[in-house]
């Protein structure tokens, strides 16, 4: 074969490649459920940024949990982190007949005990003593923490610096001992250090009383390699962890054990499977019923996204153009059909995934802004300005914070507004 021809017969290979690997047009138009919600947002929406909460989708969610937990005869504790509006938590709690809720931030602490004054509430993590004392201090209403919450304690350190401080209060608090189940974030990871804890509740009967042991497993189910281990394996690896501890204290500690502790575990991830051991009987849920997309997960396939967050469209400008570049620009455009339209939408930069219209992107080039984010897609997802741009959280806990009031749909139709927590 002569050169040029070899020459040719390359550029041409070449340009073929070149030619397959040009991005095809990943744009559509809204779906069905979001095309009604854009209409119902455009009519009475706030026309910035909100926290969408669909009724209909969370009830789903919700009923799989109550379901669940009820044949498998544990109760069912609210997460307060991951459903942060007390009318949130209150219409949970009312579908779900649960008065059982895990909070996690003291200034939030104060809030649950002014605004469910007949919930138990179990901390989700060991908190500074001097953060105890300010809730305390700020304490108002019927709530009686000696009898309704329970700290959760993961060293002796911590729980003799609560005695002191219930001494000084003139109190009894409830002691709740973190135990590791195989997450590795703190709490007894074994019997001697179960047995310091426990010693330290037994010194202290006037100021300390055993409430039970929560034991985590946000690594079952998400977070390990399934080479590892499935998820299954996992939890009956943590159950067995679990099961260990309680023998110990109910067999070396018999004054301090009762038949009513509070035995917690679970999470979203894992709640299912907790259904089929028989030593727990208080499993925490939160973020499952709302679904973000961290949360996409094998064991929460039969849930649905419930939570979403739309903005609107504040400009359309046509191809991408890019600062300095300018004309140059075009090049992209005509290469990749996804930057044939640029939208600037209100607001943006949120831990947060594109969901609707589909064929959305961000452009690394022109970089990020929480003042009017750049959109590119293809003209086929056929939005306007003052459309709205749907995303998915993908966690719950801090992003249901950054909108003010939760704008609540039911039937596709905006039915209330929701206050958030205040810190």
């Amino acid at each position: 074969m002569k050169r040029r021809k070899f020459v040719a017969g390359a550029l041409g290979l070449g340009a073929m490649a070149l030619w397959w690997a040009k991005p095809g047009d990943h744009g559509e138009p809204y779906s069905a459920y979001f095309r009604a919600l854009n209409a119902e947002l455009r009519r009475n929406g706030p026309m910035q940024p909100a926290m969408v909460i669909d009724l209909d989708r969370l009830d789903a969610n919700l009923e799989r949990v109550t379901r669940t937990l009820r044949v498998a005869g544990k109760q069912y504790r609210i997460v307060e982190k991951s459903l942060p509006s007390p009318m949130l938590i209150e219409y949970i709690a009312r579908r779900a007949q649960s008065n059982r809720l895990m909070s996690f931030h003291q200034p939030f602490l104060n809030h649950d005990a002014a605004l469910f004054p007949q919930f138990d509430v179990l901390m989700g993590k060991p908190l500074p003593a001097a953060a105890a004392a300010r809730f305390y201090r700020g304490l108002k209403g019927p709530f009686n923490p000696a009898r309704q919450l329970q700290w959760l304690f993961d060293t002796p350190q911590r729980l003799r610096e609560y005695a002191e401080l219930a001494r000084g209060l003139g109190t009894r608090m409830r002691a709740s001992l973190e135990i590791d189940v195989g997450l590795h974030r703190g709490g007894a990871r074994g019997n001697r250090e179960l047995k310091a804890m426990l010693d330290v509740i037994a010194a202290h009967p006037q100021q300390l009383e055993f409430s039970g042991f929560m034991g985590y497993d946000a690594h079952v189910g998400m977070g390990v390699p399934s080479m590892l281990g499935s998820a299954q394996e996992l939890l009956g690896k943590a159950m067995a962890r679990y099961r260990g501890f309680v023998d110990v204290a109910r067999r070396d500690y018999p004054s301090l054990w009762r038949d009513d502790l509070t035995l917690n575990s679970g999470g979203s991830p894992s709640y299912a499977l907790h259904a089929h051991e028989t030593v727990s009987n208080d499993i925490s849920v939160g973020t499952a019923l709302l679904k973000p997309t961290h949360y996409d997960i094998e064991t929460l396939k039969e849930h649905v996204p419930a939570a979403f967050i739309a903005t609107p469209v504040l400009k359309k400008t046509g191809p991408i153009e890019l600062p300095a570049l300018d004309d140059r620009s075009r090049v992209m455009s005509w290469w990749d059909p996804n930057q044939r339209e640029t939208f600037f939408i209100y607001g943006g930069w949120w831990l947060a995934d594109y969901a609707s219209p589909k064929g959305l992107q961000f452009n690394e080039l022109f970089g990020h802004s929480a003042n009017q984010e750049i959109v590119n897609a293809a003209p086929s997802v056929g939005l306007g300005v003052d459309d709205q741009v749907f995303f998915r959280p993908q966690i719950s806990e801090g992003v249901l914070l950054q909108f003010g009031d939760l704008v609540i749909v039911r039937g596709g139709r905006i039915v209330d507004r929701w206050p958030v927590f205040a810190a």
